[in-house]
């Protein structure tokens, strides 16, 4: 296997032991390493009333890291676009856009990213989901050089032509970003179930576009390293508890691994848990290479964006470092 380019999705884990503040600055921690390591991206993610999570205000984590970094591009994956007006993601991408030029990605979903209350506390009405595709081209058009006549200008975001991405787990974002010729993430790492069909789709659909002549399609994909596959098993019991919780209706911070999972979850959340998690990688950095071996020749991906939800930092650390050796010998 050549090597596929490598990047991150950042979930900025609140933790029992670390606060919103230190996952914070955790995150930036992690955007300087993986830019040492050769990593292509990190992204984070929009989430609301999430205690576990500190990335809600995205565009201002985002320049958080950016000003920690120096070349690794820095992106949300995704802004919630039914979330906002356009117009205002185009001013605040925008202006990263010209505080980091040619460093800044714009992926874009149409899920809430939270709950039902909480899309009240966001003016989010239950209809906005249907105008996502009008909204892409709207928010599109904003970063355009400004045209002849034009009324509204999102400034500082005209000409800055920052590159969108739609992000999916379903056929719908696949035909989306296939008729506009965007680039397209797919969220294997919590909704795998329609992947290999999502990406047929997405191939078989594309049509060229000013910003992509071919399709690009990344996978997202959970991959925790160590230097046992059993080290890298208990490691894993961190989000495999994340998500049980999540089928308990529990808004719970990040928890330590345990030794026997089997302890933690019910036959049912084990499941769905096995399920959602499918597409897993764990273990040694031999165990990940041939992982990713099987993974890029199932699905002739073109990036891999990994979640590694390790408990500890320095560990967290230790297995996106080991992620990315297991990359480069393969």
């Amino acid at each position: 296997m050549s090597r596929i380019p490598l990047s991150i999705l950042e979930l900025v884990r609140v933790t029992e032991a670390v606060d919103a503040r230190g996952a914070l600055i955790n995150a930036r921690d992690l955007a300087a390493h993986a830019e040492a390591w050769g990593y292509r991206r990190i992204w984070v993610a929009e989430h609301h009333n999430m205690p576990g999570i500190a990335s809600a205000a995205t565009s201002v984590v985002l320049a958080h890291l950016a000003a920690g970094t120096n070349t690794i591009r820095i992106g949300a994956g995704g802004i919630m676009l039914p979330n906002h007006a356009p117009y205002v993601i185009a001013e605040q991408f925008g202006t990263l856009a010209r505080l980091f030029p040619g460093r800044i990605d714009l992926g874009l979903g149409r899920a809430p990213g939270t709950d039902q209350f909480t899309l009240r506390a966001l003016r989010r009405s239950n209809e906005a989901a249907d105008a996502f595709p009008q909204d892409v081209l709207e928010l599109q058009a904003y970063f355009a050089p400004v045209a002849p006549g034009q009324r509204i200008q999102a400034v500082p975001a005209a000409g800055t032509e920052v590159p969108l991405w739609i992000l999916g787990s379903s056929h719908f974002g696949a035909m989306l970003a296939a008729e506009l010729g965007l680039p397209y993430a797919f969220a294997s790492h919590f909704a795998p179930d329609e992947l290999i069909t999502a990406l047929g789709l997405y191939r078989s659909r594309f049509k060229p576009s000013e910003q992509l002549d071919r399709p690009y399609a990344m996978v997202g994909v959970n991959v925790i390293a160590a230097a046992t596959d059993g080290e890298a098993r208990r490691l894993a019991t961190t989000q495999q508890m994340a998500f049980a919780n999540i089928f308990r209706g529990a808004r719970t911070l990040s928890q330590p691994p345990i030794d026997d999972i089997e302890t933690y979850w019910s036959p049912a959340e084990k499941a769905q848990a096995k399920r959602m998690l499918a597409r897993s990688i764990v273990g040694s950095p031999d165990t990940v290479r041939e992982g990713f071996r099987a993974l890029v020749a199932e699905t002739r991906a073109d990036e891999l964006i990994i979640v590694s939800d390790v408990y500890d930092h320095p560990t967290r650390l230790r297995s996106f470092e080991l992620i990315a050796e297991a990359a480069s010998a393969g």
